[in-house]
């Protein structure tokens, strides 16, 4: 994603996405208050799908320390996986 304007398209295909994968519903989403998750066209989709959304505290960075230690796991398991393939090390 090179533009925070595309998140809301992004995260309507990964719901998707996961409800097809998963047959699970995602029931909430946790942000930090950014903007691009603030718009009145995003609350309102989480509204109409049933999707709690839960804003971390301005001033309170060290609430996101779940989300972060999530995408460091994440991260880690992906260089796991690449260190496995036969793909050249520019990937």
């Amino acid at each position: 994603m090179r533009y925070k304007f595309e998140a809301f398209g992004r995260f309507k295909e990964y719901r998707l996405e996961v409800e097809n994968q998963t047959s699970c519903k995602i029931k909430a989403l946790q942000s930090d208050r950014g903007g691009e998750y603030l718009s009145g066209e995003f609350i309102d989709y989480l509204k109409e799908n049933g999707i709690l959304s839960q804003w971390t505290p301005p001033g309170m960075p060290q609430l996101n320390g779940v989300a972060e230690r999530r995408n460091r796991t994440l991260l880690d398991m992906v260089r796991s996986m690449m260190s496995f393939t036969e793909l050249p090390p520019s990937f």
